[in-house]
């Protein structure tokens, strides 16, 4: 069994056995919070501080008879003891947060973390009911507001579904253009259907356009810079000049929502034809603006 669904479970178990779904969440957000290498991320959700790598593992938990979920609440099935299996930095901590958080319902850590954290509780759609007037300032001073034109690149390789979407976040961007001929991936979250409506949970809009990608059959040989360079200028000879009235639309695109993000998979923007793309748009009638890779 995966590490972190044990500190699920002993989170669970320290707690009772059953805990509502929203409880469960910002107690997990709590102690990762709290380690040395946090084993979930979170982002600002409707309840504040959402981790879907987690909720994906409870639906896990859930299908391989872990857990017990209802409409409301997770329950742990088994009578393992899950605590005594974490390391001694993580038992201290699940032990702490249940000392400091045992008392508390939902609204009472929902409030604690969107005092605490603030970033996470932007979009939260429970924060004017449980904040005063001081404290939902320092919320609505943690969205991000700048507005300039700015054409980004992204890439996921590398980094969890959470924290690239806290790039798009933090970044303001409004509209993500995903640029891959076969937008599926191994790693959680970043399929289209899924990536989609992520993006769209945050006011992201998604779109795909598959035309500007470059086909799975002319990337197997890929060993060194050298490879990713005459692959590119396959790219640049073949793909961009039949694609420019695609390329137009994004260039429009950025006029009209300001900021707007190609995505990929490569970490290493020099290792992805999203950096050629990007490029053969700054050059097109129009184009004044500043384009970035995050």
């Amino acid at each position: 069994m995966f590490y972190r669904r044990k500190l699920i479970l002993a989170i669970l178990e320290v707690f009772g056995g059953k805990l509502p779904k929203i409880n469960l969440q910002k107690l997990i957000f709590l102690v990762t919070n709290r380690q040395p290498k946090p084993v979930y991320e979170f982002i600002p959700f409707k309840f504040g501080s959402y981790s879907y790598s987690a909720n994906a593992d409870f639906t896990a938990m859930v299908k391989h008879g872990l857990l017990e979920e209802d409409s409301t609440s997770f329950a742990k099935k088994d009578k393992q003891n899950y605590l005594q299996t974490l390391n001694d930095i993580d038992r201290k901590l699940v032990n702490q947060i249940y000392l400091l958080f045992k008392n508390h319902d939902a609204d009472g850590l929902m409030k604690h973390t969107y005092i605490n954290y603030p970033y996470y509780a932007i979009n939260s759609t429970t924060a004017s009911k449980l904040l005063n007037n001081e404290q939902l300032k320092i919320v609505n001073s943690k969205r991000p507001t700048i507005s300039n034109t700015v054409l980004f690149t992204i890439g996921y390789e590398g980094v969890s579904l959470e924290a690239y979407l806290n790039k798009l976040i933090k970044n303001n961007i409004k509209v993500l253009v995903d640029v891959r001929n076969n937008p599926l991936s191994q790693k959680y979250g970043f399929s289209k259907s899924l990536l989609q409506k992520y993006c769209e949970n945050l006011k992201i809009e998604y779109l795909h356009f598959s035309e500007l990608g470059i086909q799975s059959e002319f990337r197997q040989v890929l060993n060194d810079q050298n490879d990713y360079d005459l692959l590119f200028n396959s790219y640049k000879k073949l793909t961009l000049p039949k694609t420019k009235s695609t390329q137009e639309k994004i260039l429009s695109l950025l006029i009209k929502k300001q900021r707007i993000a190609l995505t990929c998979f490569e970490a290493n923007i020099c290792q992805c034809h999203r950096k050629h793309l990007a490029e053969a748009i700054t050059q097109l009638p129009g184009w004044h603006f500043e384009l970035k890779h995050i």
